[in-house]
């Protein structure tokens, strides 16, 4: 039996790696939807993949535009995990192309086994006064 709390965190690489190199495709992969983010007290859903990918060019150009280069996973701790949930708790680093750190936050990912599949579903993040998401709605409870 494999180890749930690395693969999600693997999952979680390959993720990252995706938003670097800004794949949509790729990033998709990683994921389950419907995907919901927390950040500060506002929740962005995405009920679908192509709800989360229509917006990403836009995304990459605002990320552009704030002078991010790179986004560099400082750690990654696995807190709560059974068969079928993870928590990630994680420290991320937007950085120029320098190198300079920009905005350091701290965020919690979910991620879920989906009939054999992991993929982050929920996140909550610490960002702030950066590019988040584009093309979120509200949930509808």
């Amino acid at each position: 039996m494999t180890d749930p709390a690395q693969e999600a965190i693997t999952t979680f690489r390959r993720w990252a790696d995706a938003f670097n190199a800004r794949d949509t495709e790729a990033m998709v992969a990683e994921m389950h939807f419907p995907h919901m983010r927390l950040s500060g007290s506002d929740f962005q859903t995405w009920q679908t993949s192509d709800d989360f990918a229509s917006p990403q060019d836009a995304m990459t150009a605002e990320l552009r535009a704030e002078g991010w280069h790179i986004m560099i996973t400082k750690s990654i701790d696995a807190v709560q995990a059974n068969e079928n949930k993870v928590h990630l708790v994680i420290r991320q680093s937007r950085q120029h192309a320098d190198g300079t750190e920009y905005n350091g936050f701290d965020t919690l990912w979910i991620f879920t086994r989906i009939n054999g599949k992991w993929g982050v579903q929920f996140r909550s993040s610490f960002l702030a006064n950066a590019v988040q998401g584009f093309g979120a709605s509200e949930p509808k409870f």
